[in-house]
């Protein structure tokens, strides 16, 4: 499925999306991210096409992710929300980077865009990346918040969706992640994990579970699942 993380993450199967966290700067920001990636330089060459020297200077105040499956068992779409406030006066970006394992796969569209607007974009489809930049109205003042959503909206053909986590580099104050299935197909019951942490079984309410990280990280919370034999 796929697994939008806030900073690097490895990944064996399935499809990620990142909500970058770089250094100082850039170039020693895609050489840190690297590190963290299966395959760090062609990481690297994407990130370094995109300006992601105000990270460490947005806090994550709040993270809520959104998880879509419908009917057929697919992944959908993910939502996601956040909630920054700056620590020094300048930061005007954040920055998505979206990886799948499958090239062969379509890349998912970002769309519904709020509180920001597509600034740079780097596209590979040949290594399954997307990287984008998402500029705010304005650059921020020290101690200023603003808040931002996307939306990534997967092509046909869809994924099955068997899992979802991210990967926090830098902490975040509180982490909220939902999955939504559709009401004809719930899975029995899911595992929800964060490292550091237990596995814990969550039984789907209302066709959907959640989970609450509150000062989280660096680490990765996520949910995963198995279908039952149709």
């Amino acid at each position: 499925g796929l697994r939008q993380l806030e900073a690097v993450l490895e990944v064996p199967a399935g499809s990620l999306a990142t909500l970058l966290g770089p250094p100082r700067a850039r170039r020693s920001a895609a050489a840190e991210i690297g590190r963290f990636w299966p395959d760090g330089r062609r990481i690297d060459a994407a990130v370094s096409d995109v300006d992601t020297r105000w990270d460490e200077r947005l806090t994550r105040l709040s993270q809520h992710d959104v998880v879509l499956v419908g009917a057929g068992r697919e992944e959908l779409e993910i939502r996601s929300r956040q909630v920054l406030r700056a620590e020094a006066d300048g930061p005007d970006r954040w920055v998505v980077i979206l990886h799948l394992d499958e090239h062969d796969r379509p890349l998912p569209e970002l769309r519904s865009l709020r509180g920001c607007r597509p600034g740079r974009t780097v596209v590979k489809p040949e290594d399954g990346l997307l990287v984008v930049e998402l500029l705010f109205a304005r650059p921020l003042e020290r101690g200023e918040t603003v808040i931002t959503e996307h939306t990534l909206v997967n092509r046909a053909p869809l994924p099955v969706a068997t899992n979802y986590e991210r990967k926090f580099r830098l902490p975040v104050r509180e982490y909220v992640l939902e999955i939504r299935f559709s009401p004809e197909t719930v899975p029995p019951v899911c595992r929800r994990f964060a490292e550091p942490g237990e596995e814990t079984d969550v039984v789907p309410e209302s066709g959907a579970v959640h989970g609450v990280a509150l000062n989280f990280g660096p680490g990765r919370y996520g949910f995963e699942w198995d279908w039952p034999a149709s």
